[in-house]
């Protein structure tokens, strides 16, 4: 394999070419439109440190509005503003037990893109 080239010019082709069949098979394989915008909203709202924050800390388990505020380092309106978002991506679910609104990860796939995404930025740390 050629090494990796981190110039601008490793961006573009020297020459202009298209390679039908390969162009066919990746068109093929792409999502509607509508779940590309779906995903495109989902990698959104995980793309904010305060939300991946309280997505991190609720990898462990079950936590309170309070407790993601002190975990988060600002205040309970503000992670309830985060928690709407994520709750509407379907990355979070709410509990209420009385007064006290706990939340959870919403399935397995949250996890995994979690732990994905951090193995990934993880194994870019020595580049």
């Amino acid at each position: 394999m050629p090494p990796v080239s981190t110039s601008a010019q490793a961006d573009t082709c020297e020459v202009s070419c298209v390679h039908p069949e390969a162009v066919a098979r990746a068109r093929a394989a792409q999502p509607d439109e509508a779940a590309l915008v779906r995903a495109a909203a989902l990698l959104k709202a995980v793309s904010d440190p305060t939300r991946l924050r309280l997505l991190t800390a609720l990898g462990i388990g079950e936590l309170c509005v309070c407790d993601l505020a002190w975990i988060a380092g600002t205040s309970e309106s503000a992670v309830s503003h985060q928690l709407r978002l994520l709750r509407e991506q379907n990355l979070v679910l709410p509990r209420k037990e009385g007064r006290v609104v706990y939340y959870r990860l919403a399935d397995a796939h949250v996890t995994d893109l979690l732990r994905n995404v951090l193995e990934h930025v993880g194994e870019g740390a020595g580049a």
